[in-house]
């Protein structure tokens, strides 16, 4: 890997089954996670993913692309455009800085209506890069 190589894209479907089950995995029990009813009466079209779930979601992106020696140590990322129902993120990355086996990501994840996620993943990758 060097700086300036692109990870591949990977799509995932924003399904109410992920929000949710992602908001029960995560223990938040905010109802906008789970209640579209209520979610619309405090402004939001939908129920939407929370943070936890987008945070999950960018580390298997990169371990995914790592393989299963790959140890992520530092994950941070911001949100923006909420994550609904019916619609389909697509995570990009792309190598930042290389140092032996660390690795710098800048990872993006855009959907329907805009940047959803942008962020840094720190990966070590002990005995070699991806598999």
């Amino acid at each position: 890997m060097n700086p300036g190589d692109r990870l591949p894209a990977l799509e995932i479907p924003v399904t109410r089954t992920l929000i949710v089950a992602g908001a029960i995995a995560s223990r938040d029990y905010q109802d906008v996670h789970h209640d579209p009813e209520l979610a619309r009466q405090k402004g939001s079209p939908d129920i939407f993913m929370n943070i936890l779930t987008t945070n999950g979601l960018v580390g298997r992106y990169i371990t995914d692309h790592f393989g299963p020696r790959a140890v992520l140590r530092r994950v941070a990322v911001r949100l923006g455009a909420p994550n609904h129902p019916g619609d389909t993120m697509v995570l990009t990355g792309t190598v930042e800085e290389v140092d032996g086996d660390t690795v710098t990501v800048r990872v993006v994840g855009e959907n329907g209506i805009g940047r959803h996620v942008t962020g840094t993943v720190t990966v070590s990758v002990p005995g070699g890069g991806p598999v």
